[in-house]
């Protein structure tokens, strides 16, 4: 990893390449909401804010900020043409409705069956769930970025979760610092954590040292080198 990019930029330039030409998009609070910068490059995109707003555009400049015009998370944001405003009653039909095409959203912890822990840490005050439960549900595809470790050096990716429960089996692409795990669902609904690519200058070995999870590499015979991400 080169010293001038953050696990975090690497991170959102991976999950940057998730949004497809016009995909409606949720950007979950936290570390996603960074990618108001750059999801809306891509033609007809329109980014989804569970409080009421459809077509969130960049972070405002100094001369743009508007402070009654925020998103889920309260940070100021501006919106793009053809934008529309809505009340949280709205928003979440669209949500449950099925008419939102990805989801991504930060993570705390991940299991290998994909099961997500988003919410809440027990003892640490929390203003409420958010809309994250409507939306891995809802959504038509959840993609989860994290750090790979925790600020102890534990890893996030567990056999199963340790904290409250944002959903089982509910995500399919998970995106951190050291590589992409894709979560394939099985006939019978169970899911298989699956080592796609690494990132740049990440080897397989570095990635299973940090990794409390058990996950399958991918390609036929279970042991080919997976795609460096670019």
């Amino acid at each position: 990893m080169s010293a001038t990019v953050t696990p975090r930029e690497l991170i959102i330039a991976r999950a940057a390449q998730e949004i497809a030409d016009g995909m409606v998009v949720n950007l979950g609070i936290g570390m996603p909401t960074l990618l108001a910068d750059v999801g809306v490059a891509r033609a007809g995109v329109l980014l989804q804010s569970e409080n009421g707003l459809l077509g969130i555009g960049p972070y405002p400049t100094e001369d743009e900020v508007d402070p009654d015009l925020i998103n889920a998370g309260k940070e100021t944001v501006t919106a793009v043409a053809g934008h529309a405003y809505f009340d949280s009653a709205e928003s979440f039909a669209m949500i449950r409705g099925g008419h939102v095409d990805l989801a991504i959203l930060g993570g705390m912890e991940v299991s290998a069956g994909g099961d997500l822990a988003n919410w809440m840490v027990p003892g640490k005050l929390v203003k409420g769930m958010g809309g994250a439960m409507d939306l891995v549900h809802g959504a038509k595809r959840t993609v989860v970025v994290m750090e790979h470790l925790s600020k102890a050096g534990e890893s996030k990716v567990k056999p199963a979760c340790t904290l409250p429960l944002t959903g089982r089996g509910v995500v399919d692409r998970l995106i951190t610092d050291l590589a992409v795990f894709d979560l394939p669902r099985a006939a019978d609904g169970s899911r298989e954590l699956v080592l796609v690519e690494t990132q740049p200058g990440v080897t397989v070995e570095q990635v299973r040292e940090r990794t409390e999870a058990e996950f399958r590499v991918a390609g036929a015979d279970g042991d080919s080198e997976p795609v460096v991400a670019s």
